[in-house]
């Protein structure tokens, strides 16, 4: 990289935290950590963020002088590679013009395959499309703020993980169907409509066992954690595959 040249830098949100600048993960401390992710999750590039919104979604537990303290030893510990991440003035924070952030990718991605405008052809689906949608929003932290967007995250990958099962059905690309369905199945089991679009990528890849067993699991989870049955919807998907008592050859 040439001495005038602006480093690469990006956020990395879904799966864990880190900082990568210049392709090399940089070691951030615990609280320069929450605040490079707060700003990267909540707002879009070059928007500034008031010091005082930061210090009272990161430290609410404590006076507003001792959080507007915790801030600024925060911003201190960001030293070297970590600080280019940020553009900083005495009164707010925002993410420096070149810092890339992977939630912000997938989440456009996401939009992209729920948008009934836009055609499944411009999309590129392949196996990397999965992957993008396939990692919960910084697993194992329990911050408010962090949940709230957890969950918003979830439900819209979910909807666009079993949008994305039936695109790849209509392209009988069925590996695809089946990893995708099975990946919304992942992250929440319970989910019928994740169950659903797995059953259906099995259906239209013709293997009527799998997917006969796969609802028969799902239905004894169903029944011993909740006490319910598969709905109607789901049980016309599978009706007449069970072969009658002495219906065999």
């Amino acid at each position: 990289m040439s001495e005038n040249s602006q480093p690469s830098v990006h956020i990395a949100l879904l799966g864990g935290f880190d900082l990568v600048v210049n392709d090399v993960s940089v070691a951030v401390p615990v609280g320069s950590k929450r605040l490079l992710a707060f700003i990267a999750l909540n707002y879009h590039y070059r928007v500034s963020v008031p010091r005082s919104l930061i210090a009272g979604n990161l430290w609410p537990e404590v006076s507003e002088q001792k959080a507007h303290t915790n801030l600024r030893a925060a911003l201190t510990r960001l030293h070297g590679l970590g600080r280019k991440a940020l553009d900083i003035s005495p009164t707010e924070v925002r993410l420096a013009r070149e810092v890339s952030v992977d939630l912000h990718h997938a989440r456009s991605l996401a939009q992209r395959i729920l948008d009934p405008c836009v055609p499944a052809e411009d999309l590129g689906l392949n196996a990397a499309t999965v992957d993008q949608l396939s990692a919960d929003l910084l697993p194992g932290w329990y911050d408010e703020w962090v949940l709230l967007e957890a969950e918003k995250w979830r439900q819209l990958r979910l909807h666009a993980l079993e949008q994305l099962a039936g695109e790849f059905i209509d392209a009988e690309q069925f590996a695809g169907a089946v990893t995708a369905a099975h990946t919304a199945v992942q992250a929440d089991p319970l989910r019928e409509s994740s169950q659903v679009s797995l059953i259906r990528a099995h259906l239209a890849e013709g293997n009527l066992a799998e997917a006969l067993d796969h609802f028969e699991r799902y239905a004894w989870r169903l029944r011993n954690e909740l006490g319910l049955r598969p709905t109607q919807r789901l049980r016309r998907l599978v009706a007449g595959l069970r072969q009658p008592p002495g219906g065999g050859q």
